[in-house]
């Protein structure tokens, strides 16, 4: 996994005495041998390391957060000096994401000129109301930091600065009252709040009521039914973070779930730590012996300590990999796990509450009812076309105080309200990497508007509609989802224009392009047209295409474009051939949109909408065939988990619909094997036994149908 998150230590000493603090009152005493700030040496080595490391790995993004102790410590002048020097060094070779968390104290009108010059995102640490902020949260001269912190908060507030206004981060207190805690920080209208569970270990427990095994468990699922009946008007990354992988999506927070670290810490001498919540393990835990001076970041990449928390089921315990719920709990936070005698093989401290939430979480979001997207293709696209609508309102709102994406917002509706407009509209949403990019800003990878600006032009010329939109483009290719794509002279701010289904694009220097200029300027979507006359587009250059399991390929050549689509072309007249009406299977793969992966990878889906398949450049269209009735398979299954709840998310019958669908797939292959089909079928049939002896309730009813037609195949391909 590529490191592309650097915590970066510039002050190690704080202007609070929170007695629940990891860094100073916790395990690991290694502060007090620290400087108190980042030296002008080290910094310009941690930048420049940062940034060979990026130009390397050809990371498209980084995150740097500015961390402490308190960092406004530094004060504004060289804390200006830190911002323009990461700046300087590493935007040149990658997108760099600026970030601050600090708790407020000290935050005034000249911090904030400073982040908005550099567009430092800041998050600010407070545990709720008054009473719960003041049960930790007091300076060494046990005074209360709650009307200062107010202050920070409520400036960051105002117009000039709310676009740097990340959010809150909490820590959970169970003895402070969850739905005063919530409504207290909900009311600061922050875009964001996590919360996060104290850090505590098997040597150091957390505090509990008497018994109360679950009380961190139901303190949050108090706040979860109170976010819900609100109708979820503030982000909250751990209760979003449950919900994205109990479907199958990744997780959002290092504290829950499997996904790999991808975060390194230097602190102010330049030393590389682990992750920072080791602290609260044992002295020393986080050390790793390395430095910027002496080392790189390829290197402490390899360090033993960052491998372990890489390793994701393989690096949890035994009991938690054994555990229904692992892929989102992921075995809580690694430092978490830590006790005498078996270090980090073992589950969480909060083992209990994390096992307790999740569920809770599963089942208060559960829709039982019927869909019926699992009886009809046609319903099924519906579904996925009314998600997409679904994510765009969701997106808007989360990236509101962004640049350009309230009039990007207010184009889609304008041209959604109009209904001549609206066919040409779906046609443009329905595009499968659409869907993934809206994903990614729903989960903070991504937050430019660029690929729905891009969409409501690609609309807006197909309905040859007038239109008039202005935005910052990454990147100095303009993309229209169905169309083409048009090169501009340069990224940054771009003005499009559409008249009467005219598009014209003018940078921030002025240069304007057309489609009209020509092929170095403009390339139509490449597509080819089968023998039934189904049209499908080769989307090699949607910068969004990259969400395959394997790397993609280039833009093609004019002969190589020729070729894979004729190849195309005699795999559908091979499926036909072989399988005549095997479009009417409801398990069919209608694929409207391929995109060509590198060399040798096959047949393969991805991080994407409903129509979309990776396909080999070099792919034999005996191969295709033999690949589509399993790949449509778990494209269905796949479209059917994002639109409706087939299972109780994170319990056995998930699980166990996955591997009868998947042996049933492997049953339907064209392949000579009858061997393998019939060890596939065996397969199949264990698990529809194991489905057949659930409790009632694990299965929704769409899962009972989609249970029953896999049972009903099952025993046609047995007899």
């Amino acid at each position: 996994m590529k490191l592309q998150q650097l915590v970066l230590k510039i002050h190690s000493r704080c202007d609070l005495a929170c007695d629940h603090c990891y860094v100073y009152e916790h395990a690991d005493q290694s502060w007090k041998g620290r400087p108190t700030f980042i030296s002008e040496e080290t910094l310009g080595k941690v930048a420049r390391r940062f940034a060979d490391y990026a130009e390397e790995q050809k990371l498209p993004a980084v995150s740097v957060i500015l961390h402490g102790g308190e960092p406004l410590l530094v004060g504004p002048v060289r804390m200006r000096n830190i911002c323009a020097e990461l700046t300087r060094t590493l935007a040149p070779v990658t997108a760099l994401d600026l970030r601050i968390h600090t708790n407020g104290v000290q935050l005034n009108t000249r911090h904030l000129e400073v982040f908005r010059e550099f567009d430092v995102k800041v998050s600010i640490s407070l545990d709720g109301d008054r009473a719960a902020n003041d049960r930790h949260r007091r300076d060494r001269r046990h005074r209360s930091s709650y009307d200062r912190v107010l202050r920070a908060i409520n400036l960051l507030r105002t117009p000039e600065y709310r676009h740097l206004y990340s959010g809150l981060l909490c820590t959970v207190d169970v003895a402070n009252d969850p739905v005063a805690v919530h409504d207290a920080l909900a009311a600061l209208q922050p875009p964001r709040v996590d919360y996060l569970l104290p850090h505590s270990t098997w040597d150091s427990p957390p505090p509990r009521p008497p018994d109360s095994p679950t009380a961190y468990a139901d303190w949050l699922l108090t706040i979860f039914d109170r976010w819900n009946r609100q109708g979820r008007t503030v982000a909250v990354r751990t209760f979003e973070s449950v919900l994205s992988t109990l479907r199958g999506g990744p997780s959002l927070t290092e504290a829950m779930g499997l996904a790999p670290s991808d975060l390194a810490v230097v602190e102010t001498d330049g030393s590389f730590e682990q992750a920072d919540s080791l602290k609260t393990a044992y002295d020393g835990a986080p050390a790793t012996g390395y430095d910027v001076f002496r080392h790189s970041f390829a290197e402490f990449a390899q360090h033993p300590g960052v491998r372990a928390r890489q390793l994701g089921l393989a690096g949890v315990s035994a009991t938690c990999r054994r555990c229904p719920v692992i892929e989102s709990c992921g075995g809580g936070l690694y430092a978490h796990r830590y006790g005498s005698g078996r270090g980090f093989d073992n589950p969480s401290v909060f083992c209990a509450d994390l096992r307790a939430f999740v569920d809770g979480v599963a089942q208060r979001t559960t829709e039982y009812a019927l869909s019926p997207a699992v009886h009809d293709p046609d319903e099924l696209r519906y579904a996925q076309g009314e998600l997409v609508r679904h994510l765009i309102p969701v997106a808007a709102a989360r990236h509101a105080a962004g640049p350009g994406w309230e009039d990007v917002w207010r184009a889609f509706l304008d041209l959604d309200g109009t209904p001549e407009i609206t066919p040409h509209l779906d046609e443009v949403l329905a595009h499968p990497y659409l869907y993934t990019a809206l994903k990614h800003c729903l989960h903070d990878r991504l937050s430019t508007p660029a690929p729905l600006a891009s969409a409501v032009i690609a609309a807006a010329v197909r309905a040859r509609a007038d239109l008039k939109l202005t935005w910052d483009h990454p990147t100095s290719d303009l993309y229209l989802p169905t169309l083409g794509t048009l090169t501009l002279p340069e990224s940054g701010r771009v003005e499009a224009a559409v008249t009467a289904g005219r598009l014209r694009a003018r940078t921030h220097t002025g240069e304007e392009r057309v489609p009209d200029d020509g092929p170095a300027v403009w390339r139509p979507l490449p597509t080819t047209t089968l023998t039934d006359g189904a049209v499908l587009f080769l989307d090699d250059a949607d910068p969004l295409r990259d969400c395959y399991p394997v790397p993609v390929a280039p833009p093609l050549g004019p002969d190589d474009l020729a070729t894979f689509a004729q190849r195309l072309g005699v795999a559908y007249e091979l499926m036909e051939e072989r399988e005549p009406g095997w479009r009417k299977d409801v398990n069919a793969l209608l694929i409207t949109t391929v995109t060509p992966l590198v060399a040798g990878a096959g047949v393969r889906l991805g991080a994407h909408g409903l129509g979309a398949v990776g396909v080999a450049v070099d792919f034999a269209p005996a191969e295709f065939v033999r690949e589509l009735p399993r790949t449509g398979r778990l494209a269905r299954l796949t479209a059917l988990r994002e639109t409706a709840d087939l299972n109780v998310p994170g319990n056995r019958a998930g699980r166990l619909i996955d591997e009868a669908s998947r042996e049933m797939g492997n049953a339907s292959c064209f392949t000579a094997d009858t061997g393998a089909r019939a060890a596939a079928l065996e397969r199949a049939g264990r698990a529809l036994e194991r489905l057949a002896v659930l409790p009632e309730r694990e299965l929704t009813e769409t899962g009972v149908v989609l249970v029953e037609e896999l049972r009903a195949e099952w025993a046609g391909r047995r007899g």
